[in-house]
């Protein structure tokens, strides 16, 4: 009977020490994720003011979206991991969205060739964005299904483990498509 109550003391510890492990794992690679979507951001963040100083000089009268961009840019390099950062970074990709379709009613900017460089530099890391926000994403996926199901829960409750925070779209209007009218 001692046998078998220190054979189960060690199991059930053995399984404490197991999900506690797997809790930090999970949530060392969501961190890793988090910072390639920052690395990627930061890129973006860099290669907008060359972009905005470019179409200035063709859509002048274009004011509003290109101080939007600029400001978004400011506020989301100030926010630290959380939904306000989502929030600023997917209203910063709103605006990027919304300033090239204003670049394709300016045919003089589409064959200046530092625009169609920074075009091509930006269109690369959106892509490499949405990789890495999928990445992130199924990270946090995994780290909340270990943080809520059982035993996991008992162990991510005792050692306060968090679920993490998805990077997705937060409204309607940014999933609907984009048209700029110039009336």
């Amino acid at each position: 009977m001692l046998y078998i109550s220190i054979a189960l003391i060690c199991l059930l510890i053995c399984g404490g020490i197991y999900y506690y492990n797997q809790l930090v794992r999970r949530k060392n690679r969501m961190n890793e994720a988090w910072s390639g979507i920052d690395v990627y951001l930061k890129k973006r963040h860099e290669l907008i003011p060359n972009l905005v100083e470019t179409v200035k000089g063709y859509a002048g009268y274009e004011q509003r979206v290109l101080q939007n961009l600029t400001v978004l840019r400011s506020e989301a390099g100030q926010k630290a991991q959380s939904q306000e950062k989502i929030d600023t970074e997917n209203n910063l990709s709103q605006q990027i969205t919304r300033l090239m379709v204003i670049a394709e009613n300016y045919p003089d900017l589409k064959a200046n060739t530092n625009f169609l460089q920074l075009q091509t530099q930006l269109e690369t890391l959106e892509t490499e964005i949405e990789l890495s926000r999928r990445y992130y994403n199924g990270t946090v996926r995994e780290n909340n299904i270990s943080v809520q199901s059982f035993p996991g829960n008992l162990i991510a409750s005792a050692f306060g483990f968090k679920d993490g925070i998805f990077f997705e779209i937060s409204n309607t209007e940014e999933r609907e498509s984009l048209n700029v009218s110039f009336k």
